[in-house]
């Protein structure tokens, strides 16, 4: 069976591999093998995946969706990928359906038709809330608002705000921490993202983007040394990371290390093998280091 890691599915996706973790920890997606950096999904997997990502673009809330699996599970267990049934019905009213076992139900149980595809091989679904019930919001609610606004740099401040107030309710919550620091970052406010970036690696040293984008802010300030590390931090905890092997690649080159940058091209190469960079790759492999680098 072939198997992609996190950052492979999170590149056919196009989304970001934080983003993916993010599904994953909601458990809207169960990786068909291993957990934390090794995780790895099947193609069934991916098609899961795919149709959250279409939802979630057709502007239906997560927690919506959220909610929705919570219901499909309490219904219909046997359903090994919620997710993949759950279908946007036209409207108006837009309603989360699914399509499942030849019935047309509802979370309690009761018939439904499903005019639109009437007749004897019509699909058949069950309506699902469209809204949450009141009450306090949770430290996870506010960091998937955070996400929700942080695409657009217009709502930068409300993101910002959002995730601080997931903070305040969860301050162990790692990706919080990271993502707070990406949206300083955007804002270019390089000394808050800095300090939220170490955060995120205080809670959770193997972070790969906390590693990663702090590898960044070093080598921008010219702590060319604390970078590598940062990189190779990022690296370990996702061998497939293609950027992180680019950056320390050029990094160990600008450090007078080329030989040591080598390996890390040809990683680079493997995992994108097209594109500009692939030929600078592939230009590099072709060429000796001088003595000593």
């Amino acid at each position: 069976m072939l198997l992609y890691s996190r950052a492979e599915t999170a590149r056919i996706l196009r989304v970001t591999p934080t983003r993916l973790r993010d599904f994953e920890r909601m458990d809207l997606v169960r990786p068909a093998r291993g957990e934390g950096p090794d995780v790895a999904f099947d193609f069934r997997d991916l098609l899961s995946l795919r149709a959250l990502v279409a939802l979630l673009e057709r502007g239906v809330p997560m927690r919506r969706i959220r909610r929705s699996v919570e219901r499909v599970r309490e219904h219909w267990p046997e359903l090994e990928r919620p997710v993949a049934a759950l279908k946007l019905q036209d409207g108006p009213p837009e309603r989360l359906v699914v399509r499942h076992a030849g019935s047309l139900l509802d979370p309690d149980g009761q018939l439904l038709l499903d005019f639109a595809g009437a007749g004897p091989s019509a699909a058949v679904v069950a309506a699902l809330p469209a809204s949450e019930p009141d009450g306090p919001r949770s430290a996870l609610a506010w960091f998937e608002q955070g996400c929700q606004l942080d695409a657009d740099t217009a709502t930068l401040p409300e993101a910002i705000a959002a995730y601080r107030r997931a903070l305040e309710l969860d301050p162990t919550l790692a990706d919080g921490h990271c993502n707070l620091g990406t949206a300083h970052y955007n804002r270019g406010e390089r000394e808050l993202a800095r300090s939220a970036y170490e955060a995120a690696l205080t809670q959770y040293p193997a972070h790969r983007e906390a590693n990663f984008n702090l590898a960044n802010l070093l080598e921008e300030a010219g702590r060319r040394e604390a970078a590598i590390q940062h990189y190779k931090r990022a690296v370990q905890a996702d061998p497939f990371f293609a950027d992180a092997h680019l950056n320390l690649a050029l990094l160990y080159e600008k450090v007078g290390a080329a030989r040591r940058g080598r390996e890390h091209w040809r990683r680079y190469l493997q995992l994108a093998p097209e594109g500009g960079w692939a030929e600078v790759a592939r230009q590099r492999l072709r060429r000796e280091p001088p003595p000593g680098a």
